[in-house]
């Protein structure tokens, strides 16, 4: 019975969308109007695409497969589906009244939208879902006010680093993350290794971890998978100077695990010495406010939680399409003010204190000067970005974190990691 009702609610979400599809196809038609004697007169053709659909869908089988399971082959067999909904349902209405009242492009708009609304709502479906599943495993490992994963900057571009990447993906993705990589010259920046953006050079290193500072990323380690003596003089002496200035730990993983001949380097840079002089964290303390997966079960059984799954991406994909034109416009404006990239990110603790990057449009110009010198806040907020603030149209941009499921309309604004005390973690729920 249970199985039959969910078979069913899938096919109505499915006869809604393509309603849905229908009647936006109807108003670009119309150049944004809605004219009610073409509405009226839609009805007759909309009547017989939902017909057609329901009959397409359930003998394809397409509203049975599980949504958030779906892969590529589910979101193509969409498209014959489509195809196959629009040709029927121009057959039978021009049977039927000749499809009086409905206008030659209708149809295109009409599948274009069907696809990309069905397609989509799988899509959003199976992030959310993965999403919901990393939430209960780093609860059910670590509990609601466990520590933050380390957070890793890789130095080199080889065979190992690929080693490294896929070896942290398939053992400690929920233990580490990785901040992105250190490349060899200038033309690997701004590339991608694998999902992880290459953000400089090693002679850049310092500039690199100022930058993730701005954006909230506070670097526990740098795994270094090349020589130390490969690296130029001016590489070496940054790395010197991070290893006795800061608390970031050094690793050079290639020679820990014996694959490159360990190289002469100062006292410090070899693990061990520099561990015995490094302040170590005091042992965490039983957190009064972190909560046992077994003790969420209920409160995550709520009826509450399954109409705000409904809610919070429905209505943000309603939003980014009723304020496509204001974003696109706001995008220009701050282009013009503050120059590329007109969006903005920082690392900010989510649900049950995951990470995630929370976006916003850029008021400020670049925090370093040309020397590398920190520009005060004062000095870097435009008049057009403090007009951008206190309107809190920055913040737009956050309608995508809460179409996949990273933020909500309700709920504890997000703070920064250092910002967020780790007595009041229950916030995070």
């Amino acid at each position: 019975m249970r199985r039959t009702v969910r078979r069913l609610t899938l096919l109505c979400i499915d006869l809604a969308l393509i309603a849905l599809a229908t009647v936006v196809a109807l108003i670009l038609g119309d150049n944004l109007e809605i004219v009610p004697a073409h509405v009226e007169g839609l009805l007759p053709y909309l009547t017989i695409t939902l017909a057609i659909a329901t009959a397409v869908l359930l003998g394809s089988g397409l509203s049975q497969s599980m949504w958030r399971f779906s892969v590529m082959a589910d979101y193509l067999r969409v498209l014959p589906c489509v195809v196959a909904i629009i040709l029927g349902a121009v057959a039978l209405g021009f049977l039927v009244n000749r499809l009086e009242g409905v206008a030659r492009t209708l149809p295109l708009l009409q599948g274009l939208l069907m696809a990309f609304l069905l397609i989509g709502a799988r899509v959003v479906t199976r992030i959310r879902h993965a999403a919901r599943d990393k939430q209960r495993h780093h609860i059910a490992r670590h509990g609601l006010g466990a520590n933050a994963p380390e957070t890793i900057l890789v130095l080199g571009i080889n065979s190992i680093t690929d080693l490294f990447l896929r070896s942290i993906a398939d053992f400690a993705a929920d233990r580490v993350r990785i901040a992105g990589i250190v490349g060899r010259t200038k033309r690997h920046s701004g590339r991608l290794l694998q999902t992880y953006r290459i953000l400089g050079t090693p002679e850049e290193i310092g500039a690199i971890l100022k930058d993730l500072d701005v954006h909230g990323v506070s670097v526990d380690r740098i795994v270094i998978t090349t020589a130390f003596t490969a690296l130029s003089p001016v590489a070496q002496r940054a790395l010197i100077d991070i290893e006795r200035s800061s608390e970031i730990h050094l690793d050079f993983f290639a020679e820990r695990i014996g694959l490159i001949e360990p190289s002469k380097r100062p006292l410090g840079l070899d693990g061990s010495s520099a561990d015995a002089t490094r302040p170590t964290a005091p042992p965490s303390s039983g957190d009064p406010s972190s909560l046992s997966a077994l003790a969420l079960e209920p409160v995550m059984a709520r009826p509450y939680w399954r109409l705000k799954r409904i809610f919070d991406p429905g209505i943000a994909a309603l939003l980014i399409i009723l304020l496509a034109p204001l974003i696109i416009l706001l995008s220009l404006i701050v282009a013009i003010d503050v120059g590329f990239p007109t969006v903005f990110w920082q690392q900010r603790p989510g649900a049950h204190g995951i990470p995630f990057k929370l976006y916003k449009f850029r008021t400020m110009r670049s925090a370093h000067d040309r020397s590398g010198t920190r520009v005060p806040d004062g000095q870097r907020l435009s008049p057009i970005g403090r007009f951008l603030r206190r309107a809190r149209l920055d913040e737009l941009p956050q309608l995508f974190n809460i179409l996949i499921g990273e933020m909500s309309f309700v709920g504890p604004r997000p703070l920064l990691s250092a910002d967020q005390d780790p007595t009041f973690a229950s916030r995070l729920l």
